[in-house]
Order: C-alpha cells, then sequence, then structure tokens
C-alpha cells in the first residue's frame, strides 16, 4: 500500500493541466523541447519564431519564462522547479498584431493577475498550442536531436508523437551510421525506402536486437568441402550465403541457413586470397594477380552461379591491373578496392570496370578497409590513409605493431581504425583528423592472442579477430565509441585511461589450428583454418533460450520466497512447519479441507476409526 501511495503521488506530480485537459508526462518533453529550441533556432530562420531565454533550473520566480510566439499565439510556460515539479502554466494572451516583433511582445510581470484574470478570459481569449502545433521544420530539427533511446521514450508519450516519431529520418541515420545502407536487392529500388519494404526504425530494432545475441548460447555448424587450407571466408547475410577460397583453388558458395554446399567454381589454379561480395558482385583474387568477377543474375535463386555452366558468359569476367598477387578485396556501391603484394592498392570504377586510382607503398599490402572517400591500408609494419578524390596520403601511422600488420577493419561511425599484427595485439587509432604526425599513439590496445592476428571483422558493436593461436577474440565497443550531438560528427573515440581497457568479451575456442579469416554478420560469426573446415557459430536462438532461462529463473525465485515467507508465518505463531498446510494453500482449491489426500499407503479402518 505504501507503494501504491508512492507511485500515486509521482503519478499526480507528473500532470500537468493544459486546457483542463490532464496530459501525463508531457511536461518533460515540452520543457525539453524549449531547451532544444533555444539551439535551432537560428538554424530554422522563422520570421515569425521568437529567441528563446533559458534559465537555470532551479529558479522559480515568475519572471522566468520561455516564450514563443507564432501566428499570433504567445505561449508562456514556468520553469521546472528544483524539486522536478512544474509550476502552474500562465494563462496566454492573444496577440493584437500577428506580425509583432520580439521587442512588441507583452511579458507577464505579475503571476497574481494572471490568477486573477482567470479561466474565463483564457477559454475566451487563447488558444493553446502543444508540440506537435509546432511548424514542422521545427519538430524534424527537435527530434533529429536525439539519439534512439531518446525518440524511442518521446514515441512512448502519445500517439501523435509515436507516428511522428517512427516516421522520422533520423532512425535511417542511426542505421547507416552503425551498420551502412543495406545491400539494395536486384531491380529497382523505391527512393527513400529500404530494400525489403519495411521502415527503417523496424530495420534498426532488429539489428539492434541481434547485436545482442553473440554474449548468449550458440550451436556450430562445420562446413567440409576444400581439401586444403581455407584461406578466406566471406559472409553476405542479406542473401544468406557464405563464400570460401584457400589452396585448392576453387571457390565455394554455401547456404548459411542449411550449411549445404550450392556451387563452386572451376580451379583458377592458384590460391583464394580475398573475397569479397553484395548483391550485386561477387569477386575474388588469387596468387595469379587477377581479379575474378561474377555479376549477379536477375531471377537466379542464389544470386550466383559461380561454376558458369549453362548460363550467360557475360556474367564472368576479369580485371587485370595487378603485377603481383591480390591479397584483399573490398567493394562499395560505386567502386572496387584490391590490394596486392606489388605494393599498391588500386580502386576500379565498377560502372566501366577500369582503374581509376592507384596508391603506392613501401612494403606489400596486406589488408585493407575502405570508408567513405577514404581507403585504409596496411603495408608491413605501416598503417595508411588515402583521400580517394585527391589521391593524397592523409594520415600514416608508423610502426603501429611489431612485425606485420596483417589486418585492418574500420566502422561505419566515425575515423576509427582497428589493426591487427604479427605480435597478437589488436589496437584502436583514431584517425578523424588529418595528421602529419607519422607517431600517433593507439587510443587503446587489446591482447587476447598469444599469435599473428590474421583477420579482423567489425558489426556494430562487435570487433571480431582470428589469430594462428585457433581462437577468436569478441570485443564490444559500446563503452568506446561515444555519440556526439553534433550533426558533422557523431561519434567520437571516448577519452578514457589505455591501461583500464576491459578485456575481450567473450572467447571462442578449442580448434587447435591456425585460423586465417573470420566474418561477422546479422547472428552468425564464420572462419577458416588450416584444417580445410570452415564453422559458423549460429546465435539466432540465443535471445530466446536466455528468456526461457530468464523466466525459469523468476520461477524459482518466486518460489523460494513464497516458502520463505511461509517460513516466517510459521516461526511468528511458535509452532513447527506444517508442510501439508503449507501444501494446501497452494493447492488450486484454495485450501478446500474436504479434499482427499492420496497416499501410497493403504488406511486401515483401525486408524480411521
Amino acid at each position: 500500500q505504501r507503494g501504491k501511495k508512492e507511485r500515486e503521488k509521482r503519478r499526480k506530480s507528473a500532470e500537468i493541466e493544459i486546457g483542463g485537459t490532464a496530459r501525463e508526462g508531457f511536461v518533460f518533453v515540452f520543457a525539453w523541447v524549449w531547451g532544444k529550441a533555444r539551439e535551432v533556432h537560428h538554424k530554422i530562420g522563422f520570421q515569425n519564431f521568437m529567441d528563446f531565454d533559458c534559465n537555470k533550473a532551479g529558479e522559480s520566480s515568475a519572471k522566468h519564462c520561455y516564450s514563443i510566439c507564432n501566428e499570433g499565439t504567445l505561449i508562456q510556460a514556468n520553469t521546472l522547479t528544483h524539486c522536478g515539479k512544474a509550476k502552474k502554466w500562465n494563462s496566454l494572451n492573444k496577440l493584437n498584431n500577428p506580425e509583432s516583433s520580439h521587442g512588441s511582445l507583452p511579458r507577464v510581470n505579475d503571476p497574481k493577475e494572471d490568477a486573477e484574470t482567470g479561466n474565463d478570459a483564457t477559454a475566451s481569449e487563447c488558444s493553446i498550442m502543444c508540440f506537435t502545433d509546432l511548424p514542422s521544420a521545427l519538430v524534424c530539427e527537435v527530434l533529429a536531436r536525439l539519439d534512439p533511446k531518446g525518440l524511442g521514450v518521446v514515441s512512448c508519450v502519445s500517439t501523435v508523437l509515436q507516428t511522428l516519431a517512427t516516421d522520422h529520418q533520423g532512425w535511417k541515420k542511426f542505421y547507416c551510421e552503425r551498420w551502412g545502407l543495406p545491400n539494395a536487392p536486384i531491380g529497382p529500388l523505391v527512393p527513400g525506402g529500404t530494400p525489403d519494404g519495411r521502415s527503417w526504425k523496424a530495420l534498426f530494432v532488429d539489428r539492434e536486437f541481434q547485436s545482442r545475441s553473440f554474449m548468449g548460447r550458440f550451436s556450430v555448424d562445420v562446413l567440409r568441402g576444400h581439401n586444403e587450407d581455407v584461406r578466406t571466408v566471406y559472409l553476405l547475410a542479406s542473401a544468406n550465403l557464405i563464400f570460401t577460397g584457400g589452396h585448392d583453388s576453387v571457390v565455394r558458395m554455401w547456404n548459411m541457413e542449411e550449411g549445404l554446399l550450392i556451387d563452386e567454381s572451376r580451379p583458377f589454379g592458384c590460391t583464394i586470397r580475398a573475397i569479397a561480395a553484395d548483391s550485386r558482385l561477387l569477386v575474388t583474387g588469387g596468387s595469379k594477380a587477377f581479379i575474378q568477377c561474377w555479376r549477379a543474375i536477375e531471377g537466379a535463386s542464389h544470386l550466383f552461379h559461380i561454376s558458369g555452366n549453362g548460363t550467360n558468359q557475360n556474367s564472368e569476367f576479369r580485371l587485370w591491373g595487378h603485377e603481383g598477387p591480390v591479397t584483399c578485396l573490398s567493394l562499395d556501391s560505386t567502386r572496387i578496392y584490391s590490394g596486392s603484394w606489388d605494393m599498391t592498392v588500386r580502386v576500379w570504377d565498377r560502372a566501366e570496370m577500369k582503374c581509376v586510382q592507384k596508391f603506392m607503398h613501401a612494403d606489400w599490402v596486406l589488408a585493407l578497409a575502405p570508408h567513405g572517400n577514404t581507403v585504409a591500408s596496411t603495408a608491413g609494419r605501416d598503417a595508411y590513409v588515402w583521400d580517394i578524390g585527391s589521391g593524397e596520403l592523409t594520415t600514416i601511422i608508423s610502426n603501429a605493431h611489431v612485425g606485420n600488420a596483417y589486418s585492418v577493419a574500420r566502422t561505419h561511425l566515425a575515423g576509427v581504425l582497428f589493426t591487427g599484427g604479427e605480435d597478437g595485439a589488436i589496437r584502436l587509432f583514431d584517425v578523424s583528423e588529418i595528421s602529419d604526425d607519422e607517431n600517433i599513439k593507439p587510443a587503446a590496445t587489446w591482447l587476447p592472442h598469444s599469435g599473428p592476428v590474421h583477420s579482423l571483422a567489425f558489426e556494430y558493436p562487435w570487433l571480431v579477430s582470428a589469430s594462428s593461436d585457433g581462437r577468436i577474440a569478441l570485443i564490444d565497443l559500446r563503452k568506446i565509441l561515444t555519440p556526439l550531438n553534433s550533426s558533422k560528427r557523431r561519434f567520437r573515440v571516448k577519452p578514457f585511461d589505455p591501461s583500464t581497457v576491459e578485456p575481450p568479451q567473450r572467447m571462442l575456442h578449442g580448434f587447435g589450428c591456425y585460423l586465417f579469416s573470420v566474418g561477422i554478420g546479422a547472428d552468425r560469426i564464420i572462419c577458416g583454418g588450416e584444417d580445410g573446415s570452415v564453422r559458423v557459430w549460429n546465435f539466432s536462438e540465443a535471445l530466446e533460450i536466455e528468456k526461457k532461462a530468464q523466466a525459469l529463473r523468476s520461477l524459482r525465485q518466486e518460489n523460494r520466497m513464497r516458502r520463505r515467507k511461509a517460513q516466517v508465518e510459521m516461526n511468528a505463531n511458535g509452532r513447527r512447519v506444517d508442510h501439508c498446510s503449507v501444501a494446501m494453500k497452494r493447492n488450486p482449491l484454495k485450501g478446500d479441507k474436504s479434499v482427499t489426500w492420496q497416499i501410497k499407503r493403504p488406511i486401515s479402518d483401525k486408524v480411521k476409526s
């Protein structure tokens, strides 16, 4: 009862009467809007919109109030007091001149006068405005300043705000900042829409839900088909496809859900060292210096026919230009990126299939990762960041590792670069700003492996690494990457002490072999190693299993509390616990003593009498 009274008290304190109607929770959003309106006022530039005078929280004077003028209506609201309760809203006065300027707006100096004018004058002369009555441009600007959690909270206030928050384009920005644009299907795409026709909010919620599954239970599938080492794997989760290649010079395509081999290419006579794919193009590279490409076939059940039997020959072609083995590949919507032992990174135009840019290095190129209009690469023990438009080197990180830097990964969030090296370390570098200093210090360092880190893969918020020690490390980066309120740079690396970096949240081990490549997507992690098998960790049922386990734990806790309460009651009555009485209290018949309790041994007539 005490808790119920406290909740009722808090509920009443959160209600504000606006036009005679109590709107619970509206005060929090409304007060927040006035604070944000001050930030966006100069951007919008409305002629009928006045600047806000934001005062310190805790001042309860009547002269400290926010004001807004729009279409001849003046809204005045007192600031929140120090105890968190909003004071009574002042009456609203109709402006005589709709085109009045900031200086001609009337001010409320005496709160007693407002109380005396009462509700009669307000009802006859005033019109009430709420947040949804503000100009649409201002509403969009305010909602755009929210993070996903804030936008979700606003959608819970009312049905109108739920519609506005759900349809807001901020969800697209949140999704693309974390996971990039989803792979587009073959065929025309509706402008501004998603590939599967769902809202951006639904896509964001699904991906965020999937990202939580990697700390739960999993099942492991083993794909067998390669005769020698598997040097590269690629997971195309949007199409439920897995691509693998290795020393046997054959590219194989697998079904991600069923774990079955779908198709395989003819032998190319060289080691397959790199694979990249999207819903329109598949590219592979090996030790013979060419890039093998397949275009997606419209209407095909599995996008690509890599065997080449009975298909259009124009769907398969090669790109020539490198003078050494191709070690790394990557794709975006307009370009193909390739790195080689010829110490170059080449950028290819996907429309014309021609090399449009070449970046020279001082050593063999071992890994690359594009982001926006830049591409990062590793050669020897150094890491580089190149500007694709100008062709200039923007950042160089000398001696990123002790030994070669074998792998690199980037995020969709900001200028954050991850490298893995021969020393078994994983390092994070902030390359968001152009720097001429070659001695850039790592912002964070992890040492989860005892052997070289051959491969890195990132999908928000998880960084996954594979090493020659036969282990896979999962690192959660939510605490390191911090959101900003700036529209130009949404994320940054949080300042912290490098010595306090948390170790990887999870380690997957038990292989006993070298691991050369790793990939992550949706709720799967895949890797390939020297034993010729491909392992797939399936986390799709992790959250469901966790929910069932949580429900079982709650039921057990409830039963323990019930037994404890019965024990306390029996001790208070000064007698021993009668287990039969306790059982009858829990009986669905609510303790009906006329019920016959069944026992194993029959009762004799003597005992009955």
